[in-house]
């Protein structure tokens, strides 16, 4: 038999289910280990008093027939003063030097043999115990005292029936006790499971659905300071950003097969030309074979930056401090070699990051490349600008050129995937470049931003998040 779908599990193993049974156990437990405890003390404490108080009545009574010499008639019933030579919370039966009844107790107590012998012992106090006796329907402990000189005894009786009928009384209590106790810790166990797993329950059904359907846009009904809010609310912006990259992916397959089109059908067309290579005039073979060999460089160009953007721009590279002056003097002493061109790098305040470094390097060198691209014949110029925070925060990066500068309207465009102005169209180029450094800037918590220059031209950049400052890593050129 396969496994059971999506929720159809059974009860039993539910999470709730689980939790209350666990509550109603442990209760149980713990009720039971102190009722049975808290009884056997209980019902040891009564036991041991009884005893100690027959114990102590029977002592009183020998310390008394050794210290007086008394007669079975100070024992009577009827003779005046009775109460203060009977022990307290016992019954007395006198015995005569026959070891016959002379006063009877209330119930008359059985006489043995070894009663009537100590009834006839001639040392006072010599004393003969019986444990379990049984009169009618109770059950008394006995204790036979002779009076010395032959002249009789005193039989000290005390009931232990009436103690265990007590105590078997609290004993039907407390396993009534116990059993309401785990009752209710069951109903309690039960509500508070419940009341815990709802929102549980919800965030399950949440993610099934979108196990089952696939669709991201479903909202997690999650809410509360406490952990399981703290999870809803990380698995809402899981899936908002599972559905953000999803949208990216789906935009970005869209929008580099619209892409790939342009320079795919040019190199077919050159392609079917090269078949009537030979009726071609050399210096067409020769504009043939360069405009090939540039279509085939932006066409592995343009690969090669959607095969970056898709990967998310080395983002297994580890995270570590950078220095962003050095960043910036490195790319523009590569960039003055590549364009021959003049380009400043300046430098304020702490400029020391946490960050990727080839990120940063790939973000800084296309805003670099674009300020030279878009102005092949100036003679200012490119100004590179780092500038952080005097103690913490993001770290500025602006790269500023006296190119055509971007049109208003397409200052908020610039960062778009495969957006191109108007006036870089006819420029070689993928529309991407812009688009790494906004990717770049986000991973890093940052942010792009692009204006008009006074004077002409363009301001571009980025910022990062800051790191605390405390050096740098490297000391620049």
């Amino acid at each position: 038999m396969g496994p059971s779908p999506l929720g159809r599990r059974p009860r039993l193993l539910s999470l709730r289910t689980t939790f209350a049974v666990s509550f109603a156990a442990v209760t149980a437990v713990v009720t039971v280990l102190v009722g049975v405890l808290s009884y056997n003390a209980a019902a040891r404490l009564v036991r041991v008093d009884q005893e100690s108080v027959f114990a102590q009545a029977v002592q009183d009574l020998r310390a008394e027939v050794r210290e007086r010499r008394m007669s079975p008639g100070d024992f009577s019933s009827s003779a005046p003063g009775h109460e203060i030579v009977r022990p307290a919370r016992t019954d007395v039966q006198v015995l005569g030097p026959d070891g016959e009844v002379s006063d009877s107790a209330v119930p008359r107590l059985p006489v043995t043999d070894a009663d009537r012998r100590t009834a006839h012992a001639a040392a006072a106090g010599r004393t003969v115990e019986h444990e379990d006796v049984g009169v009618g329907d109770d059950v008394y402990r006995v204790a036979t005292v002779s009076l010395g000189g032959g002249r009789g005894a005193v039989q000290v009786a005390q009931e232990f029936s009436d103690t265990e009928d007590l105590l078997r009384a609290l004993q039907r209590r407390t396993l009534l006790l116990m059993a309401a106790v785990v009752t209710a810790a069951g109903l309690f166990g039960w509500w508070l499971a419940r009341r815990m797993t709802r929102r549980l329950v919800l965030l399950t059904s949440a993610a099934e659905d979108v196990a089952r359907t696939r669709r991201l846009g479903v909202e997690v009904p999650v809410t509360g300071p406490d952990e399981v809010g703290r999870l809803g609310r990380a698995i809402d912006l899981m899936l908002v950003r599972l559905a953000q990259s999803e949208e990216d992916q789906r935009r970005l397959v869209q929008d580099a097969g619209h892409e790939l089109r342009t320079p795919l059908t040019s190199l077919r067309t050159n392609i079917s030309l090269l078949r009537r290579m030979d009726e071609l005039p050399p210096g067409a073979r020769e504009e043939l074979v360069a405009d090939l060999g540039q279509e085939a460089r932006e066409l592995t160009d343009l690969v090669n930056e959607l095969v970056e953007l898709a990967a998310g721009q080395s983002a297994g590279e580890p995270p570590q401090r950078v220095d962003l002056a050095r960043i910036a003097r490195d790319v523009a002493s590569l960039a003055r070699r590549r364009t021959g061109r003049e380009i400043g790098v300046s430098v304020r305040g702490e400029t020391v990051t946490e960050g990727r470094p080839a990120m940063l390097t790939r973000a800084l060198s296309n805003l670099v490349e674009n300020a030279a691209k878009f102005d092949p014949g100036g003679t200012g110029p490119i100004e590179v600008a780092v500038a952080g925070p005097a103690l913490e925060g993001p770290v500025r990066v602006e790269v500023r050129d006296r190119g055509p500068g971007i049109a208003e309207a397409d200052l908020t465009r610039v960062f778009d995937r495969f957006f191109r102005t108007a006036g870089a169209r006819s420029r070689p180029g993928s529309g991407l470049g812009l688009s790494i450094v906004r990717e770049v800037a986000l991973a890093h918590g940052g942010a792009t931003f692009a204006f008009r220059r006074d004077g002409g031209g363009s301001v571009v950049g980025f910022t990062v998040g800051g790191w605390p400052a405390g050096g740098r890593v490297g000391d620049g050129d």
